[in-house]
């Protein structure tokens, strides 16, 4: 439970989250095929967003979004080098 809270609040924090984005694109230490992969996964979510919850439920329909959003974080965090995990102090379990 407590690993999840972790992950929500580093998605939020965009201080934090978005200069990983640019850091993990930029990285040598990451091969082309996992940059390739992170950005197949957001590219297809933003063609094909899929709802369980339609987003015309206001809060509710946001929520799905968010967890897929923050799906997609953690399978980044999880191919990032260690350097990159220990740059932003990203715990992982």
């Amino acid at each position: 439970m407590f690993r999840i809270w972790r992950r929500v609040k580093f998605v939020f924090n965009i201080r934090k989250s978005i200069p990983f984005l640019i850091r993990f694109f930029q990285s040598k230490e990451v091969s082309n095929r996992k940059k390739g992969l992170s950005i197949f996964f957001i590219v297809s979510y933003i063609l094909f967003p899929w709802d369980i919850i339609p987003d015309f439920l206001l809060l509710l329909g946001i929520v799905d979004d968010v967890a897929v959003f923050t799906y997609i974080m953690q399978l980044m965090v999880k191919m990032a080098p260690e350097s990159l995990k220990e740059e932003y102090r990203i715990e992982e379990d």
